[in-house]
């Protein structure tokens, strides 16, 4: 019963698969997408904008408690191009940033509902708003041009950290 079964559920497999992959190409359900997102009539319809509360400056809070939650929020992003991106920033510029530039930063990282946003500025494949324009934006585009040709594969591991407070 055991052996039917699973002959059973791999024939509904490999046929529900098949019927997938051909039924597509005839029936021509699937329109022509071009890559990168470039299609002239994508209206961008589909796009859920989940709302966040809004993004508020945090007066009292201490600037070494500010570094570390920026750094922790750098490295937890949604997606792990800015997870990578955003932790190696933080990890050779955070130590170093003025009050201005943190809370630059902040804005930056915490404020724009779209993960994907803040890596395009980044990457400069759309124009950063007025508002994250500035000195940290600024960083964070020649930083991501890695005219040093780093290898940038994985968010930095902690042990930096443990030096610095030795």
């Amino acid at each position: 019963m055991v052996v039917f079964t699973c002959m059973f559920v791999a024939y509904q497999l490999v046929t529900g698969v098949c019927q997938a992959a051909w039924r597509p190409a005839v029936a021509g359900l699937i329109p022509s997408r071009g890559y990168r997102g470039d299609a002239p009539d994508d209206t961008r319809g589909d796009l859920i904008e989940i709302p966040l509360p809004p993004w508020e400056e945090k007066l009292s809070e201490p600037t070494d408690i500010k570094r570390r939650r920026l750094l922790y929020e750098s490295r937890k992003r949604g997606m792990l191009e800015n997870c990578i991106l955003l932790s190696l920033f933080a990890k050779r510029y955070l130590n170093t940033m003025s009050e201005t530039q943190l809370l630059q930063y902040d804005r930056l990282i915490n404020e724009p509902s779209n993960d994907w946003d803040i890596y395009y500025w980044a990457t400069e494949a759309q124009p950063t708003p007025e508002v994250y324009q500035g000195e940290v934006m600024d960083m964070l585009k020649e930083f991501t041009k890695n005219r040093n040709q780093e290898q940038r594969l994985d968010a930095p591991s902690l042990e930096y950290l443990e030096k610095e407070h030795q």
